[in-house]
């Protein structure tokens, strides 16, 4: 069998090693790629192969010049490089598809809602502030919201307060600071319940000061905190909360709005249905 047919198949111990793993919770293929190449001995016509991708555009990621952001390409690598699930879990991908249950596997490409992955917000934060700069509507599902919404230098505040007329609709959801969620997340994160409950008020005193920059609505909700949504007209990004992590530190997620897609409408539908039970302030 030619030497670039033959499957890559790297040593368990090479997946468990510091270097690769750190490359994929960062989603650097082309430091992924180099690995293999040390770690077995894989030519790069090998690895173009293996992940479908042609000899040059394996050169340019691994040299630098191009950088994978499409969830889709993702999985074709973590497959053609025969990746462990530990592997794919930190890549931000599921088990790998012979492995999973409930039917058969689709292919992401048909389903492009997620059109691109971030390591964190703060990643996000250029492609965040250059669609919110001209959003009619902004949508936020928050903890606190003072890194979006609560201070005078937070993500989204200098695309609020636009020209008279051009300002966008507002729409905010933020914790209850006098529920019992507020105390199972603040015990989460390691912060006082005072803390949180504080830094929630401020952030709703700071966005009624908006009030007559905006039309503006803020909600408060009661249930435990699982997504972060940042909603710019039909552009979502959309991260998580979990035990020990805010959600501006979990990987940020692009989605889109298409024909088929259930990701974009699913969220739409949770948005609306909490502002629908949630208690408005403002």
């Amino acid at each position: 069998m030619p030497t670039a047919l033959v499957p890559i198949e790297l040593p368990e111990w090479a997946w468990q090693r510091a270097e690769i793993r750190e490359a994929l919770r960062d989603r650097n293929m082309g430091a992924v790629f180099r690995r293999v190449q040390q770690y077995g001995g894989a030519s790069q016509s090998r690895i173009a192969t293996a992940v479908a991708m042609t000899q040059a555009r394996v050169n340019e990621v691994i040299n630098g010049r191009r950088e994978i952001t499409r969830l889709d390409v993702f999985e074709r690598i973590a497959d053609g490089l025969n990746m462990p699930d530990s592997a794919r879990h930190l890549l931000g991908l599921a088990s790998a598809r012979d492995t999973r249950s409930g039917g058969q596997a689709f292919d992401l490409a048909a389903f492009p809602e997620v059109v691109r992955v971030y390591a964190t917000q703060a990643a996000a934060s250029q492609d965040i502030r250059q669609l919110a700069a001209s959003a009619r509507q902004v949508d936020v599902l928050a903890v606190r919201g003072l890194g979006l919404v609560g201070l005078k230098d937070s993500l989204l505040r200098p695309s609020l307060t636009r020209p008279e007329g051009q300002a966008p609709q507002l729409r905010v959801l933020l914790l209850d600071p006098e529920s019992t969620a507020l105390a199972v997340r603040a015990a989460e994160i390691g912060e006082s319940t005072e803390s949180l409950s504080g830094g929630i008020k401020l952030a709703e005193a700071r966005l009624r000061e908006l009030s007559s920059d905006c039309d503006l609505q803020a909600y408060r909700y009661q249930i435990r905190p699982t997504w972060r949504i940042i909603r710019l007209d039909e552009t979502l990004f959309v991260s998580a909360f979990d035990s020990g992590w805010e959600g501006h530190e979990s990987a940020t997620y692009k989605i889109t709005e298409t024909p088929h897609g259930p990701l974009h409408r699913g969220f739409q539908r949770m948005f609306a249905s909490m502002v629908e039970t949630g208690v408005r302030t403002i």
